[in-house]
């Protein structure tokens, strides 16, 4: 894992999964399964293509990834060392972890098939910087897959609207419209947003969509 400066371990989702961390899998233990669980139902990964998780907390989605493509190549990324240390104890040796943030990633431009975050991104302080630079990583029509809370949903957005308040490490919540928006202001294409409840009270959405191909600008202006 690469190291993170003083200043980011002093931000608030930082420090609030540094407490949460050894807790975190027990605590949540529904809601973690229930959003990795349609994530990955969203996911189609071929033979040795590369999938980054960000945000990947204590490594559930990355574990499922790697029992359902085993011949896939993995890397997670979260802001937490006191995670991605529980993660590094479930998930197999072949899966590289570092430590970074949404908005500034550790790698190079190109390098990943599909991004996929889950329950992140309500997290993001910078939404657009974080969107464009998962854009950044993805190869030419590489895919986006972004599963979070759902704004449209009456609980998530009491819920929204009280951690606003009283969590700092809270940034905000989307509706449908809103994260359509965001996507097409980031520059993706092909973008389809869905929206359903994990149990009677609580709602998700999964977003889906591409970085532009090689030639897309070239074919917008001919």
């Amino acid at each position: 894992m690469r190291g993170m400066s003083e200043q980011h371990s002093k931000h608030p989702v930082a420090k609030e999964y540094a407490r949460l961390a050894k807790r975190y899998e027990n605590r949540w233990a529904f809601y973690i399964q229930a959003t990795a669980r349609e994530t990955l139902a969203r996911i189609e990964l071929g033979p040795k293509q590369r999938l980054l998780d960000v945000g990947c907390g204590t490594g559930v989605l990355l574990q499922q990834l790697s029992e359902a493509y085993p011949e896939a190549r993995l890397y997670g990324v979260d802001a937490a060392p006191e995670m991605l240390e529980i993660a590094h104890k479930k998930i197999p040796p072949s899966i590289e972890l570092y430590q970074g943030w949404a908005e500034h990633l550790p790698f190079d431009t190109g390098q990943f098939d599909l991004v996929v975050s889950c329950n992140m991104f309500h997290y993001s302080h910078q939404p657009m910087a974080a969107l464009r630079e998962m854009k950044r990583v993805l190869r030419a029509s590489g895919r986006l897959i972004l599963t979070d809370w759902c704004d449209d949903y009456l609980a998530c957005r009491v819920c929204d609207i009280y951690l606003r308040i009283f969590n700092r490490a809270h940034f905000k919540a989307y509706g449908l419209r809103e994260c359509a928006r965001l996507l097409d202001a980031a520059e993706y294409v092909n973008i389809a947003i869905e929206r359903y409840k994990i149990n009677w009270l609580w709602g998700l959405m999964t977003a889906r969509a591409t970085k532009p191909g090689l030639f897309a600008h070239s074919n917008q202006n001919s």
